[in-house]
């Protein structure tokens, strides 16, 4: 690892901050909306009609791999991966960038998971009162601006790390 260290100084810093970020984000993702999958297969083998609210409850933790891809482009938009190629970093830069990833990493990938249980439990809202799924909804719109409020701060960040 102090090899690649050396070779690449702060890019590999940078690079690895975009990757992290992406992969948890992605991965959060993927187990939430599995999680609201599982719930809601069992209330679709009972009232299929439910499947519309259903969906939208699973889409809602999968945001987060989306805003960590966001973040991934601005990190490689900020290590001028599209105007050029990639330049050198100093480890500073490097580190810069790292640290601008990270609210996106951990809020992203910890934001889904939470979502994705309280979306779980809103398909038991769906499964007593249908009409009511729109609250279940806006529950998991309060973990979700944590979400934003995480990719907002790592683009801030990205904005101003060089």
């Amino acid at each position: 690892m102090v090899e690649f260290f050396e070779m690449f100084g702060g890019t590999s810093l940078a690079l690895i901050g975009a990757a992290l970020t992406v992969c948890l984000c992605c991965i959060g993702s993927a187990k939430g909306t599995g999680m609201v999958g599982e719930a809601a297969a069992g209330l679709l083998c009972e009232a299929p009609e439910n499947f519309s609210k259903c969906l939208i409850l699973q889409v809602l933790p999968g945001t987060q791999g989306l805003y960590g891809l966001v973040v991934w482009f601005f990190a490689l938009f900020t290590m001028g991966a599209f105007s050029g190629g990639i330049q050198p970093l100093s480890m500073a830069e490097g580190m810069a960038v790292f640290a601008s990833c990270i609210p996106m990493t951990l809020g992203g990938w910890l934001s889904a998971l939470y979502q994705a249980r309280v979306a779980a439990a809103s398909i038991n809202i769906v499964a007593k009162k249908p009409d009511d799924a729109a609250k279940g909804i806006i529950l998991c719109g309060v973990v979700e601006f944590y979400a934003i409020l995480s990719l907002l701060a790592s683009i801030l960040l990205l904005m101003n790390a060089l």
